[in-house]
């Protein structure tokens, strides 16, 4: 069973993040500039939230508030659900499925290690079925 560590030791632990006191256009912005769905909401290198497309959307669109004015702070998820590099692929799959969302940060020691996406949990995923398909046809061929 492949476990978290396993797909940020494949997919890299590199996250983009964010200061709590920029705006949420900046946010945005990074957000587009990199091609990513969420990031990490820094303070004093502790993790203190997480922000994303679907918070920017429903909390400064639908609201019809300034992107350039509202806070990182004023719209982030501050109580994060997270995990350890121990949990395995089907644990986070299922968490993210009850929960409904589709990224998780990963802490190791209080500190951030990695972020995961459910994405990159499919992938992981499938990789080890495509791999058990593999072994079985050549046990049967062979």
């Amino acid at each position: 069973m492949k476990t978290v560590k396993d797909v940020l030791d494949s997919k890299g632990r590199e996250v983009w993040s964010i200061c709590p006191k920029k705006s949420v256009f900046d946010g945005v912005a990074i957000m587009a500039e990199k091609n990513i769905g969420v990031l990490a909401v820094i303070d004093n290198d502790q993790m203190v939230g997480i922000i994303s497309e679907r918070d920017c959307s429903r909390k400064i669109i639908l609201n019809d508030y300034n992107a350039r004015e509202m806070k990182v702070q004023d719209i982030m998820t501050s109580k994060v659900v997270y995990v350890t590099p121990e949990r395995t692929v089907e644990e986070c799959l299922a968490l993210m499925a009850n929960k409904k969302f589709r990224h998780l940060p990963v802490l190791v020691n209080g500190k951030l290690d990695g972020l995961i996406s459910a994405v990159d949990l499919t992938r992981a995923l499938l990789a080890d079925q495509e791999f058990i398909i593999e072994q079985l046809e050549q046990y049967i061929g062979g």
